[in-house]
């Protein structure tokens, strides 16, 4: 599996959608435009918020065979049958984790220095992201961004595939590639875009 990862990791938020579209609808034309790779992200909803959601997102990942992760909720992505989670860094233990769901689960972990990168892979990760690497609101609370450089030294270090994180857009994209990246993280980039199926072409043209 980790070897055909797709290159395009959709990151969810339902409050960033375009026109504030319903969520379900929105991933559903980001699917259809190719997006395989998909992770619920609605850290503000509860459990019994969440599932639904989450079992809405399963049935129409399998659709169109994508991956389908949780953000930090093992029991959720136990309920819905996900393919698995995206930790960070107040999540349980990577270990813990695999211990619960498997060895067949994908585990992603949220980096932001190569410290924690490398720590990350040591545990287990099965991939990183890593940033903010350019300038992001959404990612502000992680402080600064990390620059193209210091991606550069992560996926250097790293033998596991690293998604670069935060304000990805088309014209960084070669510059982000260049560096090693495995692939491109996004939250606006697809789910703010007036024509999903656009975005998804444009980004797609990159690798």
């Amino acid at each position: 599996m980790i070897e055909s990862l797709p290159k395009l990791y959709l990151i969810t938020d339902r409050k960033q959608t375009y026109k504030q579209r319903r969520l379900f609808d929105t991933v559903k034309e980001l699917l259809q435009a190719g997006i395989r790779m998909v992770q619920l992200r609605e850290k503000d909803l509860s459990a019994a918020e969440l599932y639904p959601l989450a079992r809405d997102l399963r049935l129409l990942t399998h659709k169109y065979n994508a991956l389908l992760l949780i953000n930090d909720r093992i029991d959720i992505a136990q309920a819905v049958g996900a393919d698995g989670v995206h930790l960070g860094g107040h999540s349980l233990p990577i270990k813990k984790t695999r211990e619960i769901l498997g060895s067949k689960a994908l585990i992603g972990v949220s980096t932001h220095s190569a410290l924690e990168a490398e720590s990350a892979q040591n545990k287990g990760a099965d991939f990183i992201t890593y940033g903010p690497v350019f300038l992001t609101p959404s990612k502000a609370p992680f402080g600064p961004p990390v620059g193209v450089n210091s991606l550069q030294r992560v996926c250097n270090c790293c033998e596991i595939p690293v998604y670069a994180l935060g304000g990805v857009k088309i014209d960084n994209t070669v510059e982000i590639m260049n560096s090693g990246a495995y692939g491109v993280s996004m939250i606006s980039a697809l789910l703010s875009a007036p024509d999903p199926n656009q975005a998804v072409q444009q980004f797609s043209t990159k690798f």
